[in-house]
């Protein structure tokens, strides 16, 4: 890596740090309804008209029965507006409804925080169903991902109560306090950068380049409200088809900085609030530590994939610099704008953190370049990941790690003084097997079935990755794609929507069981055998657990698509 991308990746790391304190002790206040008492009563009226009261807790499947009846009536009203949208207002541009496969895909994709995107948001969707449908589950889905870490919060610190929360009440104080205030001031921030925010018509402007078309369409609308809760929530569905890479969306280095620490803010920032609430920081701390060290890796390892270039150009002749390398690097798919350094960093920073946004386009990455971010997703998206998703995952990771460091040294496994046994085991072993069972068979069938292979865009183990980013990205709800296979099809908009369903409540669901037996448990006093869960050991146990239970499923596939296109590449020079 140079010198400059060593030096954005510390200024970027240190910003997250700074931010991420404080908000990590507010979301600990909003976890445990420490808040002030004129919260309270503005709280109150709406948890009346809910039938349901602020000090009324639930047990685990009360609380998972709520948050799927929530989850599953979010999705029935983004498709209806989808469907509906030619008849309903703010449609400028005339926007038809959306095809019954291609809505359903996208109902499931915005509630599931995924926010895959089978189509151009600018010529399918009209502003209603951008501010309406997608924007509204933009922050219901990220507040669903928080409501659940919370709870497995509560499940830790719980003595002996089998209560983990209410739904109700943590998705309306994760909204209200944290969300919305959050996205009010990045939005005003992005409309003051240039980021469209408006209802216009498309406007219709004259070009600067002699040509037969003098004129060009640009499309506008309220771009920044939604782009600020897009990676405040990392949920990354774009309002332009280029995403990240649109002016209209990313108009400078400035807001693209700004946009990659949105991203990891909160995931960074629960970690802290997770130390509060169980009453000891350094626990905090040390799942932090191992996932920036994580991060960190992927940075060291995609940066340099991308300033290498490709060797075929020096092949052909393309670079005479007497070198194999491209003094430039690999530029193809990226935005002029931000040059490889920021590219990778971005790319990195929304794979790792469940956010489809992205200001490159994956497919025209070098094979490790692209391998980086398929295997940041394949991990379970626990590399900071999610809002709340990320954390939950990782503390999932973190629950295996303890036992498998019982049964090395033969004592009964503890977590945070929670007994870690059988029925905790089996949950965990389903919470991570979910996702490579999702993907692994999903892929399978994609390669086998004639409408699969269709939509690929370019032959060999080049497409075989284009396949297996799709379902890799559906799967653990990342929404980023490779930008080369044709996904709006029956075929992927049915299958990929499944997938997404499946690989977000089918981890969720365990998750709330995990968090419900904890609570029903004693908190064992720490003795002088109990193996600490705060320092560098555990932190290297930890990352060992993700990445060899984490990757290991992924293997051979991995060795078909990018690993033997980069050994198909590098040979030419």
């Amino acid at each position: 890596m140079s010198a400059s991308a060593w030096g954005l990746l510390a200024l970027f790391l240190v910003m997250l740090l700074a931010a991420a304190w404080p908000l990590g002790s507010w979301l600990a206040r909003i976890s445990s309804g420490s808040l002030p008492g004129w919260m309270h009563k503005t709280e109150a009226p709406l948890y009346r008209w809910a039938g349901t009261k602020a000090d009324r807790a639930m047990n685990w499947s009360q609380y998972a029965f709520a948050l799927l009846a929530f989850n599953v009536l979010g999705v029935l009203v983004v498709y209806l507006l989808q469907r509906g949208q030619a008849w309903l207002p703010l449609n400028p541009a005339g926007m038809m409804a959306v095809s019954p496969d291609s809505a359903f895909n996208t109902a499931i994709s915005f509630a599931s925080n995924t926010n895959w995107q089978g189509y151009a948001g600018e010529s399918t969707m009209s502003y209603l169903t951008q501010m309406l449908a997608l924007a509204v589950q933009n922050f219901l889905s990220a507040a669903t991902g928080i409501a659940v870490v919370f709870a497995l919060f509560r499940g830790f610190a719980a003595k002996s109560t089998g209560l983990i929360g209410n739904f109700w009440v943590d998705i309306t104080r994760i909204t209200a306090w944290v969300l919305l205030p959050l996205s009010v001031v990045f939005a005003v921030f992005l409309a003051g950068q240039g980021v469209v925010q408006n209802f216009d018509a498309y406007q219709e402007v004259t070009t600067l380049e002699a040509s037969q078309t003098t004129t060009q369409t640009l499309a506008m609308g309220p771009v920044a409200s939604q782009e600020a809760i897009k990676m405040i929530g990392t949920n990354g569905g774009g309002f332009f088809n280029a995403n990240s890479a649109h002016p209209f969306e990313n108009p400078s280095a400035l807001t693209n900085f700004l946009q990659m620490l949105a991203i990891f803010l909160i995931p960074a920032a629960l970690c802290f609030a997770f130390g509060r609430e169980v009453g000891d920081i350094r626990q905090g701390w040390s799942v932090l530590a191992a996932m920036t060290v994580i991060f960190v890796l992927a940075v060291m390892a995609v940066t340099p994939a991308e300033q290498a270039g490709n060797p075929l150009l020096f092949a052909l002749g393309v670079d005479q610099s007497g070198s194999a390398m491209q003094p430039g690097g690999n530029m193809e798919g990226k935005e002029a704008r931000f040059g490889i350094n920021a590219s990778a960093l971005f790319a990195t920073i929304t794979t790792a953190a469940s956010c489809g946004a992205v200001n490159a386009m994956h497919d025209s990455f070098t094979p490790l370049g692209g391998l980086v971010p398929l295997v940041l997703m394949q991990l379970g998206e626990v590399v900071f990941g999610g809002v709340g998703s990320g954390l939950y995952g990782m503390l999932i990771f973190a629950i295996l790690a303890v036992f498998i460091a019982g049964l090395m040294i033969g004592r009964s496994p503890e977590y945070l003084g929670k007994k870690i046994e059988v029925h905790e085991m089996k949950l965990t072993s389903i919470a991570i097997l979910v996702t490579p069972i999702l993907v692994l068979a999903g892929t399978a069938m994609a390669v086998m079935a004639g409408a699969g292979t269709a939509g690929i865009a370019n032959p060999g183990p080049h497409g075989f990755s284009e396949i297996l980013y799709a379902l890799s990205s559906a799967a653990n709800n990342n929404g980023s794609a490779f930008a080369g296979l044709s996904a709006n099809t029956p075929f992927y908009n049915t299958l990929l929507g499944l997938v997404m369903w499946l690989g977000r409540f089918g981890v969720i669901v365990p998750v709330l069981a995990i968090a419900g037996a904890l609570s029903c448990k004693k908190r064992l006093p720490v003795t002088a055998g109990t193996m600490p869960t705060h320092g560098p050991l555990f932190v290297f146990l930890l990352i060992g657990t993700v990445l060899l239970v984490g990757l290991l499923n992924y293997v051979p596939v991995l060795a078909l698509g990018p690993v033997v296109e980069h050994l198909m590449l590098w040979p030419a020079v």
